[in-house]
């Protein structure tokens, strides 16, 4: 299972690469995920059972289902949508030469090398001639705007298995057990417009008082206990002589833990203004709850540990600020690990890239667990 697969999962990685699937761009997303399809089909044969879901306003979720040779179900989750706009591959700069080789492009980290290897994971597993689980994977195309359409995908596929995998980057090598909890807020203040010259005071501002509340809503922020608050965009008024009448703004909110995910709502619930004429009105959406390393998630990390000891080296793990689809299935009770992709950096950045001399072992790693998810261990339900 240790030999060198590296080139030939390089050359999948950079087909899918070539192949743009921004969030918004629901052409380039269908053809991508028909890309990957193929992909699939190539390395490990048509599956045994295959469906599209349609994302409608969104990308597409596929779910690939592989029969195994023994009784452990696992679930394979990994998005093929991008942050970035298509178009982007075109003047997109090769990674800055040093002493390890880079691979780059758009979607190379997060996470178009996961989806590479999880494929291949699964060939090597079977390859091998040991026990092999029954796998499926998840492929969305809309988590990078929250997985409004495939959260109750992830969520069935995950209920069905006995352990769901990630595919997400690592956190420079680590496997990821916590993620951050997200929230996207949004204040809408409406006040009364008025001249601001001859008649200041029959207005009421609603940009000075939306002032007040993100001010009051930033303060809300724990950064000991990991609650971060950033008011990413505000907007309003129709002129710099009219008291504005109107004005919004967003809050992007990460937590921890649910405990702070509580207090934040009950705080920010109780910040008042000074003008009793303006309205306040929050739309809350938390997207993701916390992800927290629970018991069976913990038996998964020893097994994750245990394998790559095998392989020869160890295995760290990280928590994170990001989210991802693995906070879903950790809410739920049931054992995940999250960040068994790619090692690199640089998402969501213009220097996004790969290492791909640990294309290899990242993926035997990950073969490694199949094998042993197989046969039962960890007994993770027993």
């Amino acid at each position: 299972m240790t030999h060198d697969i590296t080139a030939d999962v390089v050359a999948d990685i950079l087909s899918l690469v070539d192949h743009e699937t921004s969030s918004l761009d629901l052409a380039g997303l269908a053809a991508g995920l028909d890309h990957l399809l193929d992909l699939a089909t190539a390395r490990l044969g048509p599956p045994d059972v295959q469906q599209r879901h349609p994302g409608h306003e969104h990308g597409d979720t596929a779910t690939l289902t592989y029969t195994g040779t023994d009784p452990g179900r696992v679930a394979l989750i990994g998005h093929y949508d991008t942050v970035w706009p298509t178009g982007t591959l075109a003047d997109w700069a090769p990674p800055v030469a040093g002493s390890r080789p880079k691979l780059g492009g758009p979607g190379i980290f997060d996470m178009k090398t996961g989806l590479a290897q999880g494929i291949w994971a699964l060939k090597l597993a079977r390859d091998a001639g040991g026990p092999v689980p029954t796998v499926t994977f998840v492929f969305n195309g809309d988590e990078e705007i929250g997985s409004p359409s495939s959260r109750p995908i992830v969520e069935r596929a995950a209920s069905e298995a006995d352990a769901t995998l990630v595919l997400e980057p690592t956190a420079d090598g680590a496997v990821k057990t916590a993620r951050k909890g997200t929230g996207t807020f949004t204040v809408t203040a409406t006040g009364i417009e008025s001249h601001a010259g001859l008649a200041p005071e029959a207005g009421a501002s609603a940009v000075h008082s939306l002032a007040e509340f993100v001010t009051a809503a930033s303060a809300i922020a724990a950064p000991a206990a990991g609650t971060t608050v950033n008011v990413g965009l505000i907007n309003g008024g129709t002129g710099a002589n009219v008291v504005a009448g109107r004005a919004t703004a967003t809050i992007d909110v990460r937590v921890r833990t649910h405990e702070e995910k509580d207090r934040v709502d009950a705080e920010l619930k109780a910040i008042r203004i000074s003008d009793p004429r303006v309205r306040m009105e929050i739309t809350r959406g938390w997207n993701r709850p916390p992800m927290v390393l629970n018991p069976a998630s913990a038996q998964l990390l020893d097994l994750a540990r245990a394998v790559a000891h095998e392989q020869g080296h160890g295995l760290r793990d990280a928590a994170v600020g990001g989210a991802s689809d693995a906070n879903f299935v950790a809410a739920l009770g049931l054992p995940v690990l999250c960040g068994l992709g790619a090692v690199g950096g640089g998402a969501h950045a213009r220097d996004e890239f790969i290492y791909p001399d640990t294309v290899a072992p990242q993926t035997a790693l990950l073969a490694g667990m199949l094998t042993r998810l197989a046969t039962g261990e960890p007994r993770l339900f027993s």
